[in-house]
């Protein structure tokens, strides 16, 4: 028996989710496959949730010693747990499985727990638990398979003392000291968490700045931040072994001939695209140089009805990204418009203090137009900021040469997630710089930083006009 579909999607992360409810939506028949029993992916399980449930503990903890003046101060027990800092993740795990499998039920996705392999371009067969392996043909077919944290093949990830971003969060008791070997998002975000829960944390990496996609005024103030915070971060440098000497420390030596010694390491060196067992060559498709599945501006791969999205494309790989190259595919594939410009899907780090983007950086403005016109905005400079101790933010607009046009917004401090959006929305109905000046702001908030950076671009622009009279 052949089961027929017009859209089948092999995986349930937020790429896959959207997928199957984007094509769903349009009345088309959507099947779901996924080889975890429970929806959500490495996301809700292992990646995104877990990691910012200990972000908001550890987020609390340094806001309230900050907001108190220093007054109160909560030392952590010398054998505290790390599950303790943790006790509500279940909690939100499970709310957040139930509130995606109603989604999908409720826009009648049908989802199957099994591992999807290739058979032909349209046809693949599902492994069920029994054994059994079911036939699929779809006229389209999304791959959404996600990916598992890439290990070097030289040294032993013993996820004990030497961890890697899926097994950090399975440590017994907090450790006195950590190595982190990678400077990218997932690293980047556990050194600043765990520093801020008292850790020493050193960062390593062969980059000279850490998440080197983000605007460079950013990074820099997060490796400050850092710094106030207790971590340090080591740029420029190459990691020549690691390993657990036995008796109390990993023995971890670099480059410059630093040896670290710390109670833990984690590896946090990128991801690896799950593809294994999906059979690829079956369907007329291989990976790249780069381990991933090549795809053009629809996400489309070189055969016209299979799209693949996520993290078995690669960077950004972040959830909101990977959600939106989803819901594009399919739109796509359907002959749908999409609305959302792919240029415009805001980017957010959850280092402490956060980072998002959305947009041009500074660079690529300048590339584009020959110039730009930047104006910033202090944390310091708002009364929220002081009121809320998180003076050490900056909120940065991106314009045009005149001044005029929105081109890109960044931001970093705490509430950068959420703010960077007022900057997407006006990008997307096309408002300029004056209408943040025109705009009234609720007092005191973080949002009048949006007003404080137009009157700084509105100065640059009145001196412009001067110096060509």
């Amino acid at each position: 028996m052949i089961y027929e579909y017009d859209i089948a999607v092999l995986g349930a992360g937020p790429s896959g989710q959207k997928a199957a409810i984007q094509g769903a939506k349009a009345g088309k028949r959507v099947l779901l496959v996924d080889r975890d029993p429970q929806v959500g992916g490495a996301c809700v399980h292992r990646g995104t949730i877990p990691s910012k449930t200990l972000r908001e503990t550890a987020v609390a903890l340094l806001g309230f010693k900050r907001r108190s003046g220093g007054v109160f101060d909560i030392p952590a027990n010398e054998d505290l747990q790390v599950a303790s800092l943790m006790s509500r993740l279940e909690q939100v795990v499970c709310g957040h499985e139930e509130f995606i499998g109603d989604q999908l039920a409720r826009n009648g996705v049908n989802v199957w727990h099994g591992r999807a392999s290739f058979v032909s371009e349209n046809e693949i067969d599902v492994g069920t638990v029994r054994g059994d392996a079911l036939r699929v043909r779809a006229s389209n077919i999304v791959i959404a398979t996600g990916s598992r944290p890439r290990t070097p093949g030289d040294i032993k990830v013993d996820h004990e003392h030497i961890l890697d971003s899926d097994s950090i969060l399975s440590m017994t008791y907090l450790p006195r000291s950590l190595a982190v070997l990678g400077a990218g998002v997932i690293a980047a975000e556990y050194a600043s968490v765990f520093a801020a829960l008292g850790v020493h944390v050193v960062m390593v990496d062969k980059a000279e700045r850490p998440i080197s996609f983000v605007d460079p005024e950013l990074t820099h103030r997060f490796v400050r931040s850092f710094g106030q915070i207790g971590g340090r971060f080591v740029g420029g440098v190459s990691v020549l072994g690691v390993e657990w000497d036995g008796v109390g420390a990993v023995v971890t030596l670099l480059s410059n001939g630093e040896v670290l010694r710390t109670d833990k390491a984690l590896f946090a060196l990128g991801r690896v695209a799950n593809t294994d067992g999906l059979n690829l060559p079956a369907a007329g498709l291989s990976l790249n140089a780069r381990g991933v599945l090549d795809v053009n501006q629809h996400c489309q791969t070189r055969v016209p009805h299979i799209y693949a999205v996520g993290d078995v494309i690669g960077p950004p790989s972040l959830a909101s990204s990977s959600a939106e190259q989803g819901r594009r595919a399919v739109c796509h594939a359907l002959g749908l418009g999409s609305s959302m410009p792919p240029e415009l899907t805001p980017i957010g780090v959850y280092t402490i203090p956060e980072m998002a983007a959305v947009g041009l950086t500074e660079a690529q403005a300048i590339a584009q137009h020959g110039r730009a016109l930047v104006g910033r905005a202090r944390f310091d400079e708002v009364a929220r900021g002081r009121i809320s101790a998180v003076e050490d933010g900056i909120l940065k607009l991106v314009a045009d040469p005149k001044g005029e046009r929105l081109l890109g917004v960044h931001v970093i401090g705490e509430g950068a997630s959420e703010l960077v959006h007022i900057g997407q929305m006006a990008m997307m109905g096309g408002l300029g710089i004056d209408m943040f000046i025109e705009t009234i702001f609720n007092f005191p908030t973080l949002a009048e930083a949006y007003r404080v950076a137009a009157f700084d671009i509105v100065k640059q622009r009145a001196e412009l006009r001067r110096s060509a009279a």
